[in-house]
């Protein structure tokens, strides 16, 4: 089997809200092969920006688009091509959108192999170790106290045992931010676990970012509510940052969805001193790195717990990872209520149980396919290509 072309497509809905924005587009990648067999990924990041690394033609051996790098190759050498995909990167990559690219690419090539073999990922990642974790609820934190409580009460209702407030108002007012938690915990209750990402930019505009000592005081202004953890509260490259607050409060810090690659995971774990790493299979390398990155965090002590905010398809691909990884106790569940989160890939991807519970999918490779009229309906006129 031979590699024959790769295909973009960038999506996006009409009205993009600054407050949602990254479930609001979507670049698709599928890679075709002569067997009559395509996988299918994805990058939740720049849809354009990641075309065009993928499209780009050759201007030197360690400056290729990716997709130039791989065409003619047999689909099945996953772990060739992602080094091969790397070197060839090497001018423009190592970080950043290069690896954001190769994950898309990586993702398709697991779906082709498991398609081909007729077996679900987690059985080519050597079996599960897990079938089912618990899923907890992704969603953004409500403006009002009140709000906060009837969201987290709605998510309650239907299952969950955790919920993750993210975002939103948070950064302006301790106190108005201490109330909005305090009201997530007393909808909770003692039985549900609460996560809150702080988002490391307060605001649409940019306008405010964190520092350590406004996350310590908001750190110490919530911990009487017992969170699970918190997540994202300052930017990726702040590692004395992260060493402090970690240091600095009771409450477990979670980071690793702006980390692209092993070494910034490396950092993030040795430097940073974060309690809870979470790759994005979709940004951080695809699964063959994520991998990586569970094992390393293994290594440590760290629990792995895989971010998945965009569509269907990387919660799907997330829960192989967390059922052939041992150290996965969750699966981020978002709830935007979008196109491209609810209907592109024919759904949410994974569905939750009545006891809160995602299973793991039987199907053969990643398990979800694309709904080709949302993107009929959502694609960028003159923004698809395919390269062979």
């Amino acid at each position: 089997m031979k590699i024959t072309a790769v295909e973009t497509i960038v999506l996006r809905v009409p009205d993009v809200l600054a407050i949602n924005d990254s479930a609001q587009d979507a670049i698709v990648i599928r890679v075709h092969t002569d067997a009559g067999i395509t996988g299918v990924g994805e990058v939740d990041s720049s849809p354009e920006v990641i075309r065009a690394i993928i499209d780009a033609p050759k201007s030197h051996r360690v400056c290729t688009g990716l997709a130039q790098t791989i065409i003619g190759e047999d689909p099945f050498d996953i772990e060739r091509l992602w080094e091969k995909m790397y070197r060839a990167s090497v001018w423009f990559g190592r970080r950043g959108a290069a690896i954001q690219a190769m994950s898309g690419i990586d993702l398709a090539l697991w779906d082709i192999k498991g398609k081909a073999l007729g077996l679900p990922l987690y059985k080519l990642f050597g079996g599960a170790l897990q079938k089912s974790v618990p899923a907890y609820a992704s969603v953004l934190m409500p403006e009002t106290p009140d709000a906060a409580f009837a969201e987290v009460a709605r998510w309650r209702a239907k299952g969950f045992k955790a919920i993750k407030l993210g975002w939103g108002p948070m950064g302006f007012d301790v106190a108005h931010d201490a109330a909005l938690v305090e009201a997530g915990r007393e909808a909770a209750g003692d039985a549900m676990e609460l996560m809150i990402d702080l988002g490391f930019y307060p605001g649409p505009d940019l306008d405010l970012g964190w520092d350590a000592s406004r996350v310590l005081d908001f750190a110490r202004a919530i911990e009487p509510f017992h969170p699970y953890w918190l997540e994202e509260f300052l930017p990726p490259d702040d590692l004395v940052g992260f060493a402090r607050v970690a240091a600095g409060t009771t409450i477990r810090t979670a980071a690793g969805e702006n980390c692209m690659g092993r070494y910034e995971f490396l950092d993030l774990m040795d430097r940073g001193n974060v309690s809870i790493v979470q790759p994005d299979v979709t940004r951080c390398g695809g699964l063959t790195e994520a991998r990586r990155v569970a094992y390393l965090a293994a290594d440590r002590g760290l629990p792995c717990i895989p971010h998945a905010w965009s569509t269907g398809l990387i919660k799907a691909a997330s829960m192989h990872l967390i059922a052939s990884i041992p150290n996965a106790r969750y699966l981020e569940y978002a709830l935007p209520e979008t196109p491209m989160n609810l209907h592109l890939f024919g759904g949410l991807g994974i569905e939750v149980d009545e006891n809160g519970l995602a299973h793991v999918l039987e199907k053969p490779g990643i398990g979800v396919e694309l709904d080709e009229s949302v993107v009929r309906q959502y694609s960028v006129p003159g923004a698809g290509s395919s390269i062979g």
